[in-house]
């Protein structure tokens, strides 16, 4: 999943930015509101962690343009700013969460975990496809009841597929989840760790199957 984490405080932004990444999730930084804006015009992202004290245009600003474009991706709040009044401004305006600094990255990222579950509309944490199993609160899979040892582009191509299993997922949907806009992805990556995925699924009952010109599905695989 991708994540578009909005702080001026870059020091801060590489903090949180790097522990989101170790629970295998696609973090773009940008470190302004003229930044955030422009991100969010051209990038579909799963949720938003926003700084509202931003350089140029604010977080408040930026939250108002998102939601005026109608789009519903989840937003969390990041403020100093702890007052009711403050909390209050922010949720009115559109956001899902408020977290005010300082705070506790375990904290941060449980609500990013809550946010996300909500997104997917899933009520449990876990997901299952046959025998293939995520737990979204310690973001690990395991197949046949065993851990599966996978890449953080392998888990990120995996968790994509797994959540919309049985429908297809466009070849530029699974780009766009797996690659931040500061990754190198050639025309052909994508297709390497779909492979290299699917080797992972061999001899279980389920599988990642390529539908021409449409994109890949991963479904069960029953008695093949």
């Amino acid at each position: 999943m991708r994540i578009l984490l909005v702080e001026d405080n870059r020091q801060l932004a590489e903090w949180v930015a790097k522990s989101l990444r170790r629970g295998h999730l696609v973090v773009d930084c940008v470190h302004d509101g003229e930044e955030a804006d422009a991100a969010l015009h051209t990038q579909d992202y799963s949720l938003v962690v926003l700084d509202l004290a931003l350089p140029g245009i604010g977080g408040l600003e930026v939250l108002r343009r998102l939601r005026a474009r109608g789009s519903v991706v989840p937003v969390l709040i990041l403020t100093a700013n702890a007052t009711l009044e403050g909390r209050v401004t922010g949720l009115d305006g559109g956001a899902d969460d408020y977290l005010a600094k300082p705070f506790d990255i375990s904290e941060l990222e449980a609500r990013v975990r809550a946010q996300l579950r909500r997104a997917s509309n899933r009520k449990t944490p876990i997901v299952q496809c046959g025998s293939l199993v995520f737990d979204s609160n310690c973001r690990q899979f395991s197949l046949a009841g065993q851990p599966l040892a996978l890449t953080p582009r392998e888990h990120a191509v995996l968790e994509t597929l797994l959540l919309r299993a049985g429908t297809t997922v466009a070849r530029s949907a699974l780009i766009e989840s797996v690659f931040g806009f500061d990754d190198e992805a050639g025309p052909n990556t994508i297709e390497i760790y779909v492979h290299r995925v699917r080797k992972k699924l061999g001899g279980s009952d389920v599988g990642i199957a390529t539908l021409r010109g449409l994109g890949y599905v991963l479904k069960e695989r029953h008695g093949e």
